[in-house]
This record gives structure tokens, sequence and C-alpha cells, in this order.
């Protein structure tokens, strides 16, 4: 029996693969899709704000809907298969993606693959994630209005968080590590700490979080002096890192330093003919679902001039 060769292969399933996967099979490219879930970093969120079009949906309703938009076009030109990618090869200008059951062959390969946040693991960390500790405030910001926070980073992703929260927070404290916070941009940081419910600790080590039912505390410790300050907080955003998921990607395309895929932003191109890559696997400046969504259109419509053009 002949091998199918598709025109397109879409490793990923959260808002940017689901919405290349909607977008090619509008356009009649024979797809498969290739996901291991349907669901992206915001499953976990109990209650989303910010996906334009719905006033309000949790993580997992927003996964399943994402789904269901996708099931809806599988047919002849749409599969669908729940795999683990483990790596893409270039082969006869084709591109073969071998995952840990099967092989497949493509003329053009989309990675949509995302990122998962870097854990803070300290005592009491996992059992109040979701219950006051959480990993994104786009997603959960607002349901902590007239509450004193805690921001755990010292990038300008956490700047960015502090500067969010103090739209409706009675107080903010950033929570560093190091003794100062070279690794966010001058501007931002003065202008952020400028605000009058705006503190910073640096140099600590957290060492606790603490609650009952819900978070009520984060505990750390003074590098220099050894004080410990238990710090009392309705809720714990967390902002030490993005880990994008392009381990098998590595020797293929181009990543940069923290393993995002560097592509040409006017198109989702990667440096590699024929590879593209959307959403918050690549090297675009902000990472969020509205935006994975819109870069994985903008390679679709390239994809889809590319396939057309040769």
């Amino acid at each position: 029996m002949e091998k199918t060769i598709y025109d397109l292969i879409i490793i990923g399933g959260g808002p940017a693969g689901a919405a290349a996967g909607v977008y090619a099979a509008r356009k009649r490219l024979k797809t498969l899709i290739i996901a291991e879930t349907f669901a992206g970093q915001s499953t976990a969120s109990s209650e989303i704000q910010n996906w334009v079009g719905t006033i309000a949906i949790s993580g997992e309703a927003l996964a399943l809907s994402l789904r269901k938009h996708v099931e809806a076009y599988a047919d002849e030109h749409l599969t669908i298969c729940e795999e683990v990618v483990q790596k893409v090869e270039s082969q006869g200008g084709n591109f073969t993606v071998t995952t840990h059951k099967n092989a497949y062959t493509a003329r053009t390969v989309l990675v949509a693959t995302g990122s998962h946040r870097r854990r803070l693991e300290v005592p009491g960390a996992e059992t109040f994630e979701h219950r006051g500790l959480t990993y994104c405030a786009s997603c959960d910001g607002p349901l902590f209005e007239g509450q004193d926070l805690a921001v755990v980073g010292g990038g300008n992703a956490a700047f960015e968080t502090a500067a969010q929260l103090l739209v409706y927070a009675k107080s903010v404290t950033i929570i560093h590590r190091s003794d100062n916070f070279n690794r966010a941009d001058s501007i931002t940081v003065e202008k952020v700490l400028s605000h009058p419910n705006m503190r910073a600790v640096k140099n600590v080590e957290i060492t606790e979080v603490k609650g009952d039912k819900f978070v009520n505390a984060i505990v750390y410790r003074d590098k220099e002096t050894g004080k410990v300050t238990e710090l009392h907080v309705g809720g714990i955003f967390v902002e030490i890192g993005q880990l994008p998921n392009t381990e098998f990607l590595k020797g293929v395309v181009s990543l940069n330093e923290r393993g995002h895929v560097i592509i040409d932003p006017r198109t989702q191109k990667t440096g590699v003919l024929g590879i593209w890559s959307a959403g918050d696997c690549t090297d675009v400046l902000y990472h969020q679902n509205n935006i994975a969504a819109g870069d994985a259109v903008r390679a679709l419509e390239d994809i889809f001039q590319y396939l057309h053009s040769k």
C-alpha cells in the first residue's frame, strides 16, 4: 500500500495547533495533526477572561472547545492522532515526523508545541497550585482583586506580571533570589517599583508556601542575614522562567539560548525551508493564547502560498 504523503503535519494541540488545523482543513490541505492532548498551558486555569469572544471560560472548557472545533473538520483532508513526537527529519525533499508509535511524511511541517512553566519547587508549592498559587497573571489575575499578592521572579515577565496585578491588587511584593534585577529592563523596573503599592524583596530564598484551604503566606530566608520572614498574601504568581517544548528539534532548526524556535515574525518561517513554527515555542516577544492562535493563522497563510507556488 502506498504511503500517505501529507501536505502538512501540525505538531501540537494548543491554541496554535488548533487554529492551524482549522485553517488547514478549510484550505483543503491534506493535514495530519499530531498532539498528545488538545490543551495548552491554560488547561489548569479555573477561569480565563481574556480569550477573545468569550467573557469567561475554564481552561478545561477551552481545551474541549479547541478539540471540538478541530474535530468538526476531521475528514479526508484532516486527520488527528494522539501521539508524542520524537524527531523530525528532512528526507528526499519531504519531512519525516517520527512519534513513539509511527512515522509520517509531509511536504511541510508546522511546529506548535507550546511551552511549560518552570515550577516553584518548595514545600507547599504543589499543594497550593490552583489554590492561590498560579503561573498565569493574564488568566487568573483579576480573580485576586483587592488582595495582597506576591510575584516570584526577577525578569521582565515578573515585572510585567506585577504591573498587571497593580491595576487591581491591594499591594504587590516581588520576591527575587538575586540581589539585582539585571534580567529585566531597567526602565520597566523603575516604573513598576515607583508604584506606591509595590515593594521588592531581593537576595532571598523561598523556603515554603503556606495556607489552609487556600494560600495565605509565602516564607523566605534572607541569604545574607539568615532572617526568615513569613509574608501573608492572598495569592502567589510565579514567573521564574518558561521552557519551550522543543527538545525534539535540536539540530533540526535554529533555537535560541532558551530553546525557543527562531522564526521570521512576518511569516513564521524557521531557517529550514518547509518548516514553520507558531505559538509559545517560538522566540516572539509575547506569549499568550490569542497571540499563538493568530501566529498559527499567519503561518497557514504562508504555508498555503508555499505549497501552491511549487
